[in-house]
């Protein structure tokens, strides 16, 4: 396994990240726990959460949690083997702190995530979404005290644009407050929106770049195509919102994407993750998996 230094921090990470969205369901905690363990014994230490993730059962406002806990129990006893990133912002309940990114956000929501996570410490905090009611000033200085406190070792953004993370760099400039170690974009062969500006800004400033979606939900796994039904228990037949429907034109693109991978003599997954990692600024990839063999195909195309 290949490890690469996030940002600016003294963070070392291996270049596959495991999350852990579907944690709760489908995969439950005795099986998610197990996930985790043989990803770390093939040398991943690197686990993806956040406050709002369920799995499935996730809908809009709920109160989120039961990934943070899985990984808490799973990690238990070892922690010092595994950065942990996780976030905060999304909605997870009707208070004013229970949304975005304000100071107190940032104190209640952090210390619920201490909590459910077992431990003192995140590794990594993550913005999960940009924040329009909060000043950047406000923003990075309460980051700055989570960092002083010891509560978090680095921070860094999820679904930001260059001006949103530009805006948040000078804020933790002026303030003294060490800059984002990493950015979370979407990004894979069927979504390159994020290497137009955002990537080569990253890239530019030392910014770590960690894309999310990498095989684009499930599409470019090759399971799925136009007018046939989802394969049993994967994610369009389960949780069919989570996965973009396939017209003639994003079919046309998948079978080129799947010709491409057949010439390099690779699965159409593997391929994808591989020219993922070899983006320039991409320091790890995160990958969704609910079985051990979809880990280990992950560590050989990328790790």
């Amino acid at each position: 396994m290949e490890y690469r230094t996030l940002g600016d921090s003294d963070i070392r990470v291996s270049r596959v990240c495991l999350g852990t969205m579907t944690f709760g369901s489908p995969v439950g905690s005795d099986a998610a726990c197990e996930l985790i363990r043989h990803a770390a014994d093939a040398g991943v230490n690197f686990i993806d959460t956040a406050n709002m993730y369920e799995g499935y059962a996730r809908v809009a406002g709920s109160a989120g949690g039961v990934a943070e806990e899985i990984v808490g129990r799973a990690i238990a006893g070892r922690r010092d083997e595994f950065v942990v990133a996780t976030k905060l912002g999304m909605k997870v309940g009707p208070e004013p702190w229970d949304e975005f990114t304000s100071a107190e956000a940032i104190r209640v929501q952090l210390g619920r995530s201490l909590e459910r996570l077992g431990t003192d410490y995140v590794d990594l905090y993550y913005l999960h979404k940009p924040d329009p009611h909060t000043s950047d000033q406000e923003i990075v200085e309460a980051l700055g005290a989570e960092l002083s406190a010891g509560r978090i070792r680095a921070w860094g953004v999820s679904n930001y644009g260059v001006e949103e993370l530009a805006g948040l760099i000078a804020a933790a400039d002026t303030a003294g407050v060490a800059r984002p170690a990493a950015c979370q974009p979407r990004l894979n062969l069927l979504d390159m929106a994020a290497l137009d500006a955002l990537v080569p800004y990253c890239a530019e400033l030392g910014i770590s770049v960690i894309p999310y979606q990498g095989l684009a939900g499930g599409l470019l796994s090759g399971k799925y195509r136009k007018g046939q039904p989802a394969p049993a228990g994967s994610r369009a037949a389960e949780k069919p919102d989570w996965v973009a429907s396939i017209d003639d034109a994003l079919q046309e693109r998948l079978d080129q994407i799947a010709r491409d991978a057949a010439a390099a003599g690779q699965p159409m997954a593997s391929w994808a993750l591989r020219w993922l990692a070899g983006l320039e600024g991409v320091d790890a990839v995160l990958i969704g998996a609910t079985r051990a063999e979809q880990v280990d195909a992950a560590i050989a195309a990328v790790g």
